[in-house]
């Protein structure tokens, strides 16, 4: 922790007996004396502000005093001994009535709810002011530590010890010892006029807020007509290679907004190639990040990738691309903060959308260090949905970017809104001050805006690690499937060997007995491990869902097992989702009514549907996303299941998302599905036939499985 985060948590005294004490004169409580008038004074100021429609950001500062120091006084009162019972019940009476306002106003504007949990963040504004107010009332500060003060520096000191330097970072440090200079930061001189004393965060989030002003997306360069910035045999749609165009102008600060479909991350990668923002810095949510990793590949083959995970020990130090998880960015900060990143993507950034949260707080440590040492950096925010709840939600990201520095436009935004010749008191500065914002860097494309660049319909792979309980489980049950196949292998090998079988086919002869019997098998089989990695991935399929019905509505949701669609109903209503479901055991009437809640209810976000039970006879066109969570064993299962989005009366192309649990049977079940795809496209669209294994996917699967297992085996030897 800084040393001024130390003196901060040194100034914040709070709720000891020693503490805060109102004025008393001949041992009664003056009412009109102390700190309780300064609250009431403080706290209808701010109940005004939210009952307006928006606290400002003044109100909201204050808010935050008031409550902390309700929470201060209201301890004091309860522990002291020069009080008496009388006053005691009385004092603690007229600070109920400040807690009741200060809850009026949260009732009201509702962002200012945050502001009272225990680990928010105190700014210097907070601390000013929460000085004055004590000033005004008398009061002298304690001398020692507060209960409060002391814990939260506990959990700073355990911070601390939590944090971790992978081996091969510092073995980095050692093989080069003379780091370059840093590079220095541009010095965006600011012309102070007329905004020199205006409060500008208010009226630029007002700017937002009104809306009905024209695109959100800032001038791009048109699309080269020859496509340079992709890999050979890969092609970038013309919107995607617009925003690339931009970064080949100079442009390094992107709020990627596009929904979900139009391809962000490859956008993301290829402009850490075009800018040269190497090494990049990528922080996504866990449920992407292998996605990452894989489309990195895809995207920018010549660079190294290192996907860091738990304490980070089989990082590599001189990749080019390294991707963390937003849940163990905390872990790793000291030494990302002083690894040298040229460039930093974090994705679904509304996730940081608390700037109080520690997650918030380590991702603008970095963006920041980024911009202390680097000329001109590349700083992309990805999201589909930049706005959650409030508009409010903009600051954090817009720190991030540097747009923002803490309660005031940085240097870059406030010249540009200087250009303007506007105050908050012109009409005229809200749409300037607006287009000005999203001239620094917002992008924000829509499906139907690009609908001419897209397929129909498409289907993207999300790989997922499986993190959850049940991961070790399903590790063990392909281990003991391999075994199980390899033993009947090696006595099909001691009993067929006059009749000179080759190796592929006792293969093939002991995993179609082990098919044959699959189903009726109390033991492992393909048939179970499917199951247990339908349960492991349900709630990071879920997750997606989520994620989507928040950045473009609503979603088709598709699961194989009943445990599966349970897990994952739980798990989206626990988030305040509105769900229905099609099930088999459900009803023609209770049917019908799912399907017309999730058609025509604006409050049904995600619609989760049995493979079986929904897939034909079903039209869904309310969304044009769908999520597979569990793969089916046919492409025309698959297929039928997506049509239940892609029909006549859809007016989007419709992307369907395959969530595939990494390093596990199921990425080679996806591939076996997508090769049976071809049967149809030879017998009904007259496609040049091609060779095509015509067994089972199951059996091919347990073949696939064999195979590893009799490599692993000969490779130990």
């Amino acid at each position: 922790m800084t040393s001024t985060a130390d003196a901060r948590l040194k100034n914040r005294a709070t709720g000891n007996k020693n503490g805060i004490r109102s004025l008393v004169r001949g041992g009664r409580v003056l009412k009109n004396e102390g700190i309780i008038p300064q609250l009431a004074l403080a706290v209808r100021e701010v109940e005004a502000s939210a009952r307006r429609g928006k606290a400002t950001p003044a109100n909201r500062v204050r808010f935050q005093v008031v409550a902390l120091l309700v929470r201060e006084e209201r301890a004091r009162v309860r522990d002291g001994t020069d009080i008496s019972e009388a006053d005691r019940q009385e004092t603690l009476k007229r600070l109920d009535g400040v807690a009741n306002i200060l809850a009026s106003a949260a009732s009201h504007d509702t962002s200012l709810i945050p502001l009272l949990q225990p680990d928010a963040v105190i700014t210097d504004a907070a601390l000013q002011l929460r000085k004055t107010m004590l000033e005004k009332a008398g009061v002298t500060e304690p001398e020692e530590l507060s209960v409060e003060v002391a814990s939260a520096r506990k959990m700073v000191t355990e911070s601390k010890q939590r944090q971790v330097v992978p081996r091969s970072i510092a073995r980095r440090a050692r093989a080069n010892p003379f780091l370059p200079p840093p590079q220095g930061v541009i010095n965006h001189e600011t012309l102070h006029t007329g905004l020199a004393n205006w409060e500008l965060i208010a009226p630029l989030l007002k700017a937002f807020e009104q809306g009905g002003q024209g695109e959100s997306t800032m001038q791009l360069p048109e699309a080269p007509k020859r496509d340079r910035f992709a890999p050979p045999r890969s092609a970038l749609m013309p919107h995607q290679a617009r925003l690339l165009a931009s970064v080949r102008a100079g442009h390094r600060e992107f709020l990627l907004a596009d929904e979900p479909g139009l391809g962000k991350t490859a956008q993301s990668l290829l402009a850490a190639s075009v800018a040269g923002a190497y090494p990049l810095l990528v922080v996504a949510p866990n449920v992407v990040k292998m996605n990452w990793a894989r489309e990195a590949a895809s995207w920018t083959p010549q660079r190294r990738v290192s996907v860091i995970t738990g304490d980070g020990k089989d990082v590599n130090p001189f990749a080019d691309i390294f991707i963390i998880n937003y849940d163990i960015l905390e872990r790793h900060i000291s030494w990302l903060a002083a690894f040298g990143f040229k460039g930093m993507v974090i994705d679904e950034a509304h996730m940081i959308k608390n700037v109080t949260s520690q997650r918030s707080r380590n991702t603008l440590e970095l963006s920041a260090k980024i911009r202390e040492s680097v000329v001109d950096p590349l700083l992309i925010a990805l999201t589909g949905t930049p706005l959650i709840n409030d508009i409010e939600d903009f600051r954090a990201i817009w720190q991030f970017l540097g747009w923002l520095q803490g309660d005031a436009p940085g240097a870059k935004l406030l010249n540009e809104l200087e250009k303007n010749g506007y105050t908050p008191a012109d009409g005229a500065f809200y749409p300037a001050a607006r287009q000005s914002v999203i001239d620094l860097g917002i992008v924000r494309r829509r499906k139907i805006d690009v609908a001419k660049d897209l397929p129909a319909k498409r289907i993207i792979d999300l790989p997922v690690e499986l993190d959850t309980d049940e991961a070790p489980d399903i590790k063990a049950a392909e281990r003991q499937l391999a075994t199980k196949l390899f033993n009947q292998f090696a006595k099909l090998k001691q009993r067929k060997l006059g009749q000179k079988l080759s190796t592929e086919q006792l293969i093939r002869a002991a995993c179609m007995q082990e098919y044959e019997i699959a189903a009726e098998s109390g033991g492992v089989s393909v048939f179970t491990m499917v199951r247990q990695i339908g349960l492991a991935k349900a709630e990071l399929a879920a997750d997606y869902a989520a994620q989507l019905a928040r950045s473009v509505g609503k979603v088709v949701f598709f699961a194989k097992h009943i445990e599966v669609m349970d897990r994952a109903e739980e798990f989206m209503r626990a988030r305040g989702l509105g769900v229905s479901s099609i099930r088999g055991s459900q009803s023609a009437i209770e049917r019908q009514e799912a399907i017309d809640a999730f058609q025509n209810d604006p409050r049904v976000n995600v619609i989760v549907c049995s493979l079986t039970a929904a897939g034909v006879g079903v039209n869904l066109q309310a969304s044009s996303n769908v999520v597979l969570a569990e793969l089916s064993w046919t492409d025309a299962e698959q297929t039928q299941a997506i049509d239940r989005v892609h029909r006549i009366g859809q007016e989007e192309p419709v992307t369907a998302w395959r969530i595939i649990a990494a390093q596990t049977v199921d990425q080679k079940i996806a591939e076996l599905i997508d090769s049976k795809a071809g049967l149809a496209a030879r017998a009904l669209d007259g496609a040049e036939a091609q060779a095509e294994n015509s067994d089972p996917v199951q059996l091919r699967v347990l073949i696939e499985v064999l195979r590893q297992e009799l490599q692993r085996r000969i490779s130990t030897i």
